[in-house]
C-alpha cells in the first residue's frame, strides 16, 4: 500500500510538566485522548488542558485512568462546555475510579464554588458522570470500529490502571500513573503480555531512586515517635484518598503496638475520605492479597482502632493546635489551602512540632517552597509567619523511581517510549539514562519528549494480512500459485474474498456492467482490423451469438461491425478493460486520417480494400521471422550471435542440449548458449549469463506485441483457425460459427481459468455494488440495456452481411477453442 499511516500524538497538558495530564492519539481517522486533568498550581481557566487546540467533536474515545485531580478534574468541563458532546465520543474508567471520581468532583465543585473561578456547576457534574461508562480490568472493550483497549491494573491508587490500545492494529499502551512497588494495599501494575509498538509512560522522579519500603516506613514512624516525644504536633499533609490510607494503615498498626502511644489521638481531617471509606471496603477484592485475607478473616483492615475524624464545628484547627500533642492528616498534599494549610500556619511558629512531606511536590505549591526550609512563610492572607517547626521528606508517593520505571520499559520492548508528565530536568535525564542503557545492549528503542502541544509523528510499516476465506479457503494454495479474489476492507481488518461468496460473507453483491460504445465506420472492415493487428498483435475473429461480424481485442473488447457504416465496441468495465477499449476507440477514430491508410487505398481499384500486406507491426507466427528479430536484438548488443540449428550438427557429438536450435553469443573467450525451445541461458561464466538473461528478457519483451504480453478476457470460440495477420487470411472466417457473448464468456473462463492474466494483475474486476438494496434494480436495468442493444444488433446484422463470402455454418460440433496465453 502506498499510504504509510502516521501516529500523531500530542500533549494539551503533562508535556514536560507534572500536572494537568490530557495526551491526544490519533491514527488512521481515529482519535483517543487519554486523561483529563488539571494543574494543581493555577485555578480556574488556567487550570486547564489546552482544550482548545482539539476538536473534541472528532474524539472517539477518552479514557481516564485514575481519579487524582491532575488527570480527571478537566473531564466536566470537557465533556458539558464544549463541542464534546456535538460527536459520538464515549468516556470510560474502572469501577473503582467512576465512584472516587464522584465523590471527588463534588468536594472540587464545593472548594471552587466560593471563588470566581468555577468551572462548572454541580448539574454539570451529575449530568458527566451519568455519560461515564465503567469497565474492569483486563476487559477487552471495543467502543467503536477500528479501537480495542484493555485495562490493567496500576497501582497507584485505588482502581488505577494504565491502557494497553489498539487502534487499526498499532498497540500503544498509555500507563498513566503507576507504581511497580506493593505496598500494603495495593497491587504493583502489571505487564501487559503484549508488546506494544509504543509506550507512554510517567517519568515523574526522572532518575531518583526510592528507598526500600521497609526502611521509609520505619523512618517514617521514629520521626512520628519523636516528634511526639517533644511535645509537638505531627502534620502530615495528604490528599484526601490514595497515599492517606497507606499512612493511615501503617500509623494504625505502630500505634497498636505501642501502647504509650494510645493516649495521642491521630485525626483524619477529612470529611471526602470519611465518604469514600465505604468505596474502599466494597472493592477489596482489587487489592492485593494481604488486605484480601485479612477482610476474609472478618478483620477488615479500613476499620481503624486508632484513627479519629475530627470535629465537624467550625474551628476545630486551632483548638487542635492548642491542644496536646497529635498527629493531623490533613488535605489537600500541597498545601496551598484548606486544612492543611491552616494548621501549617498555626504550628509553624513551634519549633516543637513537626512537618512530614509524604508525597511528590509540584513546583509553585507551598509543599514545594517549604522543604527548601525558608526562615519566613506568607500565609494566605499574604501575612509573613516565621517558619520554626521542622521540615522532613520521606516519600510514599506511588510513583515508579528510575529503577522501576527502566525495568519496566525492558520488559514491555516497545519501539517508541514517549516520556510524560514530568519535570523537563528529570526527563531529559531519564532520557540520557535509557538511551546509554539501551546503546550498550545495541538495540534501537526511540525516546521522545515532547512538550505540550508539540505534535510527536510517528511512522510505523507493519504488515497487512488479509484473511482468504469461503471458496479461496476451501483449497490449501502451493508454493507459488496465484491467488485472486476481491479484496474487503471492513474495520481496518482486511479479507479476500471470490466474488460469488461476496452476499454470503459480506452482505453485498456483484454485478457485471458491461459498456457499449457506437461508432461511425468510414473505411473497410478489413482495414480496421490490419490497424488492430498492428498495435495490439493478434486479434481474434469470428461471430457472435448473434451472427454479427466480431473482432476481440485481447481477449477483452469485442469490435463489432453492427451496420454497413457503424462498428460498436462491447466490452465488460474493470479498470484494465476500460483502458483498452479507451486505446480501440482512439485507435477506430484514426483510422481514415492515417498515412499508412491512404498508403494502403490508393493502389489501383480492386473489388475489395483489404491490406495486401500484413501490418509490419503485427504478431509474427513464422518460427524462422521471430528468431531473426531476436538475433538482431542480441546483435546490437553483443558482437557475435551465431544460429545452431539441429540439422547442422553431428547428432554423434551433440550433447542433448545441443540438438535443440539455439542462438551461441560470443564475448571474448566466453560464450553463452540461448535454448530457443526454453528461452534459458547457459553459460560457464555466471557474469555473462546474467547479462544475457537481461538482454534477452528485454528482446522478448521488445518483439511481442500486447496481445502475447498480456490477455485480459478469454478466447472466443471459433471454427478451425483465427485470423493470424498474413494477406492469404485477410478477411473473416467464412466458417465461424456464432460466438457466446463476452459477458457469459467472461464469467465462465473466471470459474475454469482463474491463473489466466493473473500474474499482471490486471485480471477483469467485477464492480461491487455497495448497498445490497439497489441489487435487483441493477440486475434490472443491465438486463433492459442488453435487451435493447441485443435487438439493434440483430437489426443490424441484415445490412452487414457483406464481411463475410459464405453463409454461416450451423453446425458447431467442430468448433475450435482459440487461447491466447499471456
Amino acid at each position: 500500500m502506498a499510504d504509510v499511516p502516521k501516529l500523531s500524538i500530542t500533549l494539551l497538558g503533562a508535556g514536560q510538566e507534572v500536572g494537568r495530564s490530557c495526551c491526544v492519539l490519533q491514527y488512521r481517522g481515529r482519535t483517543i485522548v487519554c486523561d483529563a486533568g488539571v494543574h494543581p498550581a493555577y485555578s480556574g481557566i488556567a487550570s486547564l488542558p489546552f482544550i482548545d487546540e482539539l476538536d473534541w467533536s472528532t474524539v472517539d474515545v477518552l479514557l481516564i485512568t485514575h481519579f487524582h485531580l491532575d488527570h480527571a478534574a478537566a473531564l466536566t468541563y470537557i465533556m458539558e462546555k464544549t463541542n464534546f458532546r456535538d460527536g459520538k465520543g464515549k468516556v470510560y474508567m474502572t469501577h473503582p475510579t467512576k465512584a472516587l471520581h464522584k465523590f471527588m468532583m463534588q468536594d472540587f465543585v464545593r472548594m471552587s464554588s466560593s471563588s470566581a473561578d468555577t468551572l462548572f456547576t454541580p448539574l454539570e457534574m451529575s449530568m458527566s458522570l451519568a455519560s461515564i461508562i465503567p469497565v474492569s480490568a483486563h476487559q477487552v472493550i471495543t467502543p467503536c470500529p477500528g479501537i480495542t483497549f484493555t485495562p490493567y491494573h496500576a497501582g497507584h491508587v485505588l482502581g488505577a490502571c494504565m491502557y494497553l490500545i489498539d487502534i487499526a492494529g498499532l498497540k500503544i499502551l498509555y500507563t498513566g500513573d503507576y507504581s511497580r512497588e506493593e505496598d500494603r494495599h495495593l497491587v504493583k501494575a502489571e505487564v501487559p503480555p503484549i508488546h506494544p509498538d509504543v509506550l507512554i509512560v510517567e517519568s515523574t522522579y526522572g532518575v531518583q531512586s526510592h528507598e526500600p519500603r521497609e526502611d521509609k516506613e520505619t523512618r517514617f514512624t521514629n520521626l512520628v515517635h519523636s516528634i511526639i516525644r517533644r511535645g509537638g504536633h505531627v502534620l502530615l499533609p495528604t490528599f484526601a484518598l490514595g497515599r492517606a490510607q497507606e499512612l493511615l494503615l501503617i500509623l494504625d498498626e505502630y500505634w497498636t503496638k505501642h501502647p504509650d502511644l494510645h493516649n495521642v489521638p491521630i485525626y483524619y481531617a477529612s470529611s471526602l475520605a470519611r465518604k469514600c471509606m465505604a468505596v474502599f471496603q466494597t472493592y477489596i477484592h482489587t487489592m492485593n492479597a494481604n488486605v484480601r485475607t485479612r477482610f476474609a478473616k472478618r478483620d477488615n483492615p479500613f476499620v481503624f482502632k486508632h484513627i479519629t475524624n475530627v470535629p465537624t464545628t467550625r474551628g476545630w484547627e486551632r483548638k487542635i493546635a492548642e491542644g496536646p500533642p497529635c498527629v493531623v492528616l490533613a488535605s489537600p498534599g500541597f498545601m496551598d489551602s484548606g486544612p492543611s494549610r491552616e494548621l501549617l500556619e498555626l504550628w509553624a511558629p513551634d519549633s516543637r512540632n513537626g512537618l512530614i512531606v509524604t508525597g511528590y511536590s509540584i513546583e509553585g505549591t507551598m509543599a514545594r517552597e517549604i522543604l527548601t526550609e525558608p526562615e519566613e512563610i506568607n500565609t494566605v492572607k499574604g501575612n509573613t509567619i516565621p517558619r520554626k517547626l521542622s521540615v522532613d521528606y520521606i516519600s510514599f508517593s506511588a510513583h515508579v523511581d528510575y529503577s522501576q520505571n527502566s525495568e519496566f520499559m525492558e520488559l514491555v520492548k516497545p519501539q517508541h517510549i514517549v516520556l510524560v508528565h514530568g519535570e523537563a530536568t528529570g526527563m531529559g535525564r531519564l532520557k540520557a539514562a535509557m538511551q546509554d542503557r539501551y546503546k550498550s545492549r545495541d538495540e534501537e528503542i526511540k525516546i521522545h519528549t515532547p512538550r505540550n502541544l508539540e505534535t510527536l509523528e510517528l511512522t510505523f510499516r507493519s504488515e497487512r494480512v488479509a484473511k482468504a476465506i469461503g471458496t479461496l479457503a476451501s483449497k490449501p494454495p502451493q508454493p507459488n500459485d496465484v491467488i485472486s479474489g476481491l479484496l474487503v476492507a471492513k474495520d481496518y481488518s482486511y479479507t479476500l474474498l471470490d466474488p460469488r461468496d461476496l452476499r454470503d460473507f459480506a452482505g453485498l453483491t456483484t454485478c457485471v456492467v458491461t459498456q457499449r460504445q457506437k461508432v461511425a465506420l468510414g473505411v473497410g472492415w478489413d482495414l480496421v482490423r490490419w490497424h488492430l493487428e498492428g498495435m495490439f498483435g493478434q486479434i481474434e475473429e469470428g461471430v457472435d451469438k448473434d451472427g454479427v461480424l466480431t473482432m476481440r481485442v485481447m481477449g477483452a473488447v469485442d469490435v463489432k461491425h453492427t451496420q454497413e457504416h457503424e462498428l460498436t465496441l462491447e466490452w465488460d468495465s474493470s479498470a484494465s478493460n476500460d483502458m483498452i477499449a479507451d486505446s480501440t476507440l482512439a485507435l477506430i477514430a484514426g483510422i481514415d486520417k492515417s498515412p499508412a491508410s491512404v498508403k494502403l487505398t490508393t493502389t489501383p481499384h480492386e473489388h475489395t480494400h483489404a491490406p495486401k500486406h500484413a501490418h509490419p507491426h503485427a504478431d509474427v507466427f513464422d518460427p524462422v521471422t521471430r528468431i531473426q528479430r531476436l538475433a538482431w536484438f542480441l546483435e546490437e548488443h553483443f558482437d557475435s550471435v551465431e544460429l545452431h540449428m539441429p540439422e547442422e550438427m553431428d547428432e554423434s557429438e551433440a550433447s542433448e542440449d545441443a540438438r535443440e536450435p539455439s542462438l551461441l553469443v560470443q564475448i571474448y573467450e566466453a560464450e553463452a548458449v540461448i535454448n530457443l525451445k526454453t528461452l534459458t541461458v547457459t553459460s560457464t561464466s555466471e557474469s555473462l549469463r546474467k547479462r544475457v538473461e537481461a538482454v534477452l528478457d528485454m528482446a522478448v519483451t521488445t518483439t511481442s506485441s500486447l496481445s502475447e504480453a498480456f490477455t485480459a478476457g478469454m478466447p472466443l470460440q471459433m471454427e478451425e483457425h483465427a485470423h493470424s495477420g498474413d494477406a492469404d487470411n485477410a478477411g473473416p472466417s467464412p466458417s465461424a460459427s456464432p460466438l457466446p457473448p463476452i459477458a457469459e464468456h467472461a464469467a465462465e473462463g473466471a470459474e475454469s481459468k482463474p491463473g489466466e492474466g493473473a500474474g499482471s494483475g490486471d485480471a477483469p474486476a467485477k464492480d461491487a455494488v455497495a448497498s445490497a438494496e439497489g441489487q435487483e434494480e441493477a440486475r434490472i436495468q443491465t438486463e433492459v440495456t442488453m435487451d435493447t442493444e441485443t435487438g439493434g444488433t440483430k437489426a443490424g446484422k441484415e445490412n452487414g452481411d457483406e464481411g463475410g463470402d459464405d453463409e454461416d455454418d450451423e453446425d458447431g460440433e467442430d468448433d475450435a477453442v482459440l487461447q491466447v496465453h499471456a
